[in-house]
């Protein structure tokens, strides 16, 4: 480790903890056969990453389709439209059965359109500062509406769709933030004091319709859950060229949080998943006197950014490749080789002198073979500042999956009690 011009030089690891499928080119790269085949089918069976919500039985004839048509590109509009009539005829039992009056089977058909719309709008999406593909865009419109259908019957915690006043937003940040609110029934009323609050961060293609069963465990709990994008995907306003617009963003959010009679500001945490993991290790650590604690979920923070990771992360797990979606979503547009030699210096936690600040109670969850975002990130983050915690899931890849989650309620639990006191 060396200090260049003030800032801190970490060179990228010789020998990864991924091991040899560091090299490895993962078989799920050949083509949409393969993709269906060896990556996704298992997850959809299970209605897990990235199906949850979802069926096999509505996958499954689109994947045979597009694997008879030789649909092997994810980035085209031929892909995205393989997906949208199953999801129109989704949407229309549902309504056929809200008409009923079945509340919960309309919501579970509601849900398996938007997460086929989900996959249809993959690998990655952003509207600033315009929709970056018009057709997945599209997609990304109707699975809000759809979801906003579902969310309508989750009696006694609808689903609230609001409009956060940006009111730090500077340069080109836009003036405000779409996020979902959930809170517990009552909160902040005679019958119930002001309850907790969860601020979901979601990563680079899971956005705020896609993260249901977490909102439903936080309620369950007497939380109230925020979810909103984070810069450079979906709706965020926040420029994600910038690296302190994310701060500036959840300036606006807490700012909000303060003034809204149903929650206790004085219990709010924060929990980044993914690339949103990021982000959450950034908050811990630049608004660490207004968040009782933060779960960074499959951060990156410093090797991540490094372009020996990066040309290989490419051939990792993630379904489709990687860096262009990184670049744009980083504020790069197409320009993969900019993105490449310039990130680390920009967006670094560790260049950036983040790590060096306070930090609230942070909890560092990933598996220790991710081919996305490198376990020696979270390792890192252990060695500077005030001590953090961490739960390491030896052999498993991204985020940890699938016994991570069981390690992070217990923890947001005892953080939430102890913020109370």
């Amino acid at each position: 480790m060396s200090v260049i011009n003030g800032k801190t030089d970490r060179p990228a690891p010789k020998q990864w903890l991924m091991g040899a499928a560091f090299e490895r080119r993962m078989s799920h790269h050949d083509g949409i056969r393969a993709l269906w085949q060896d990556k996704w089918k298992h997850p959809c069976s299970l209605a897990v990453y990235p199906f949850h919500d979802g069926s096999i039985q509505d996958f499954e004839p689109i994947f045979l389709d597009l694997i008879a048509r030789d649909v092997n590109d994810g980035t085209s509009a031929e892909y995205t439209r393989a997906f949208i009539p199953t999801a129109e005829a989704l949407e229309r039992a549902g309504d056929a059965a809200a008409a009923k009056g079945d509340n919960a089977g309309a919501s579970a058909l509601y849900l398996r359109a938007c997460c086929v719309l989900r996959i249809a709008r993959f690998p990655y999406l952003s509207g600033f500062p315009q929709p970056s593909d018009p057709t997945k865009w599209a997609a990304w419109e109707q699975q809000k509406a759809i979801y906003a259908k579902a969310g309508a019957l989750w009696s006694p915690s609808p689903l609230i769709e609001v409009s956060i006043p940006h009111t730090f937003a500077a340069g080109r940040d836009r003036a405000t933030i779409p996020a979902y609110v959930r809170t517990p029934p009552g909160a902040g009323t005679q019958q119930r004091p002001p309850c907790p609050a969860v601020i979901l961060l979601t990563g680079l293609d899971g956005y705020r319709p896609d993260n249901t069963a977490r909102c439903d465990a936080f309620l369950s709990r007497g939380w109230a859950a925020v979810v909103l994008e984070i810069p450079g995907t979906a709706d965020c306003p926040a420029d994600p060229a910038d690296p302190a617009a994310a701060d500036r963003l959840l300036d606006s959010v807490l700012a909000w949080i303060r003034a809204d009679a149903r929650l206790d500001a004085r219990r709010v945490m924060c929990w980044g998943l993914s690339s949103g993991g990021y982000y959450a290790a950034r908050a811990a650590h630049t608004h660490h006197d207004r968040l009782c604690g933060a779960v960074a979920h499959g951060a990156g923070a410093h090797h991540f950014f490094a372009p020996e990771w990066l040309r290989r992360a490419d051939g990792h797990e993630y379904p489709f490749r990687l860096t262009p979606a990184l670049a744009a979503k980083h504020g790069y547009g197409a320009d993969v080789d900019a993105y490449l030699a310039g990130a680390q210096e920009r967006f670094s936690l560790l260049s950036g002198g983040i790590l060096d600040l306070d930090c609230t109670r942070l909890l560092l969850v990933n598996g220790t073979h991710d081919g996305l975002m490198p376990i020696e990130d979270s390792m890192l983050m252990l060695e500077y500042g005030r001590p953090k915690e961490a739960r390491f899931f030896t052999g498993a890849l991204h985020m940890g999956y699938p016994k991570a989650n069981d390690s992070i309620y217990p923890w947001m639990e005892q953080v939430m009690a102890s913020a109370g006191k």
